[in-house]
């Protein structure tokens, strides 16, 4: 059994918020040369997205790839042994094309597309990022390290494992000094755990490369640049006139990047603020070079890297969008991975993870500062100017969510303090990657929240739950739950079941509203405290139907709310899903449906087939599905990377633009699925819980409605 920190889980959260700090200050300008951001933006000291016009959050493939391929260890085994072969199905079942995570640029342009392409053709890792396979220029781009830092993230204190990893997680893609770059950086990171010497960790990280590699040359020449010049400035020019973009082909190389990544490192290895300066200052690929050393930086510095400086945090309110094939990790949280990670990393130590804070309530607060992405609206004056929200421990010694008020009078507008659950308005103005992912609440399912006031506050104060959600014409409204009164030092426990008269209408936010307009008699009029959100939390399946409108006017983020991984998906009149080749799947829910019935109506093969329906989705290709195959019969199969693993089957002689009604049943290990007379039941302990789905194999399916509901 391994030695981990003491701190390990706050360390893995810095590092994971060193991570979205960087990507999000760098995202603006990725790609911009040192001279033009010295002359439109000035050197960069904090977020610049505002003068850039785009949102802080965005989505981003540093970000989505990150925390995404990491989740190999998930789904094929908490192991060292994790091999490439493994990681790239990991790919395969999260990655959408032309949606998802990368920049789609074309094959032999964008590395990652070429090398999925490589992989969808059946060229298993490593051999699909290989040089012999793709070239040296495609190979030596800089998409390895990029990806690499929850594979040291998962490695604490183990250099040897977090090398490994990267090498197996960068040769998906590429090869190289690409891959050495990688595993150059996933060292330091891990070795970041237990030093914080950064001649160390240099010398540590150059333990897994040949000593004769560019790498580890170009390190060796920042090394000693840094220390003929204190200006950072002086040693970024050395390294464009010897390592600069013109003295290597493609789009992006490693090379150049790495290098101003290790002179940060060596100039600002102790100092986050000064760090994300020079990183972003100087250039080049300024989300990928600065989320990097974000991460790195934090990990050696722990939370205190954040502090004295600038207010990295608040903005961010912990808040990530990861866009893939698994709809409910779309919209997330910097504590939440970051519990996830550390998971891994109990695991691979030997070691049993600690119990899920707060009986796994999927917001609880318990990592410090951590706000899990609850912001006061910005839209409400109150809120705005009245209201702050942040991490604390309460008077009772417990770790929650704390709501100050101040000066808040019977005149005013509720306060509304919210969370996203589902893909923001703002999502539309994102350039370049889409996000990808379906809400995280629907109707049907039970919201708690434990909340109690502060015993010093100086009036009573209502509280109660609220949503909200999306409109037909793509409008937020605002529902909410019965009103509690918390006099001073109270506590309620608020249960809410999200409306049925919702529909299938897309839950874009939830959370709490405090007001203070029914006090009793004799209260004051202004309110002057805290109140405490201990944790929130919702449970149970759904219950709804999803309908697309006759006119196809449901809304656009009614549509967002499915996870398209076929060809063409419409959703005028019916579900009408399309795939020219291959198998292709649409989904719609999470992996905490759990328990549930789904009934399919008036399904219809157009044509081609394999195809069917499915239920407990977890990405394009793991699922437990009923196929109505082309020799005429129904089988019920699990889905595990490119096999489909017969559970049950019975001979049925289906036709081609036939309606059927199909209703499918999740029941702890059982699996049941009904077509008129016909039953077929399987019994499989993989998938714990996922959404439905809609898959069409070489031709078309279309379904007029589903209704989702919890087993009775």
């Amino acid at each position: 059994m391994a030695s981990l920190p003491p701190n390990y889980l706050e360390r893995v959260y810095a590092g994971v918020l060193g991570k979205l700090i960087g990507v999000y200050v760098g995202r603006p300008f990725e790609g911009w040369t040192h001279q033009r951001i010295v002359e439109e933006l000035g050197p960069v000291h904090y977020y610049v997205h505002d003068k850039c016009s785009v949102p802080m959050v965005v989505t981003d493939d540093d970000v989505s790839g990150t925390f995404t391929f990491v989740r190999a260890l998930e789904e094929h085994g908490t192991s060292a042994d994790l091999s490439a072969e493994q990681i790239g199905k990991t790919w395969l079942n999260n990655v959408i094309s032309r949606r998802t995570i990368f920049w789609w640029g074309g094959k032999g342009i964008s590395t990652e597309h070429t090398a999925y392409v490589n992989l969808k053709k059946g060229i298993k890792a490593p051999d699909s990022g290989s040089m012999k396979t793709n070239g040296k220029t495609i190979a030596e781009q800089i998409g390895a390290q990029i990806f690499i830092d929850g594979w040291a993230l998962v490695a604490p204190g183990n250099p040897d494992l977090a090398a490994s990893f990267a090498e197996k997680a960068g040769s998906v893609s590429h090869d190289g000094e690409s891959v050495y770059a990688a595993k150059v950086w996933a060292a330091m990171e891990a070795e970041a755990f237990v030093s914080k010497d950064i001649d160390h960790l240099l010398d540590v990280g150059l333990r897994y490369i040949p000593p004769d590699s560019l790498i580890a040359t170009l390190i060796a020449d920042v090394r000693e640049w840094s220390k003929e010049s204190a200006d950072w400035k002086d040693t970024r020019q050395k390294i464009e006139d010897k390592y600069g973009y013109d003295k290597f082909c493609g789009f992006c190389h490693v090379v150049p990047n790495h290098g101003i990544m290790i002179m940060a490192l060596l100039y600002a290895g102790h100092d986050f603020h000064e760090a994300m300066h020079i990183i972003n200052t100087s250039g080049w690929d300024t989300d990928c070079n600065s989320g990097n050393v974000g991460c790195l930086v934090a990990i050696i510095n722990g939370l205190s890297a954040f502090a004295d400086g600038p207010d990295w945090l608040g903005p961010l309110a912990d808040r990530a969008l990861i866009s893939s094939a698994d709809g409910g990790y779309s919209i997330n949280n910097a504590a939440r991975i970051a519990l996830d990670l550390a998971r891994a990393g109990y695991q691979l130590a030997g070691q049993t993870p600690p119990a899920p804070p707060k009986d796994g309530a999927q917001f609880h607060f318990s990592l410090p500062g951590s706000v899990q992405g609850f912001q006061a609206t910005r839209s409400n004056a109150i809120a705005a100017h009245l209201v702050r929200v942040e991490q604390g421990v309460d008077d009772r010694g417990t770790p929650g969510l704390a709501i100050r008020v101040a000066g808040f009078t019977n005149a005013a507008e509720p306060a509304e303090v919210l969370t996203q659950t589902f893909a923001p308005p703002e999502v539309r103005q994102m350039p370049i990657y889409e996000l990808v992912g379906s809400p995280l609440v629907y109707p049907g399912q039970v919201v708690t929240a434990a909340v109690h006031a502060d015993g010093q506050n100086t009036a009573p104060v209502e509280v109660r739950l609220l949503l909200r959600a999306y409109t037909a014409s793509d409008e937020l409204e605002t529902l909410s739950g019965d009103i509690v009164l918390l006099a001073p030092g109270g506590e309620e426990l608020l249960k809410w079941v999200v409306p049925a008269s919702l529909g299938s209408r897309p839950v874009q936010a939830l959370g709490v509203a405090l007001s203070n307009k029914q006090r009793p008699a004799n209260a004051p009029r202004r309110l002057d405290g805290t109140v405490w959100l201990d944790y929130l939390r919702w449970d149970g399946a759904p219950q709804l139907v999803l309908k697309p409108d006759e006119k196809g006017a449901n809304g656009d983020f009614w549509k967002r709310a499915f996870v398209n991984g076929a060809d063409l998906f419409h959703t005028r009149r019916k579900f009408l899903v399309a795939q020219d080749d291959g198998e292709g799947i649409v989904s719609y829910g999470t992996r905490e449906w759990e328990a549930y019935k789904a009934v399919f109506n008036d399904f219809v093969v157009n044509i081609g087939g394999p195809s069917g329906v499915a239920v407990r989705v977890q990405g394009l290709n793991r699922y437990y599905a009923l196929l109505f195959t082309n020799d005429k019969n129904l089988s019920l199969v699990k889905a595990l990377d490119e096999e489909r693993i017969e559970l049950a089957k019975a001979e049925f002689d289906w036709k081609l633009d036939t309606p059927y009604t199909i209703t499918m049943e999740a029941d702890k290990h059982t699996i049941r699925a009904r077509v008129g007379d016909i039953e077929l039941t399987g019994y499989d302990h993989r998938y714990k819980g996922g959404g439905i789905g809609l898959l069409a194999a070489d031709g078309s399916i279309v379904v007029s409605s589903i209704e989702v509901s919890p087993l009775t």
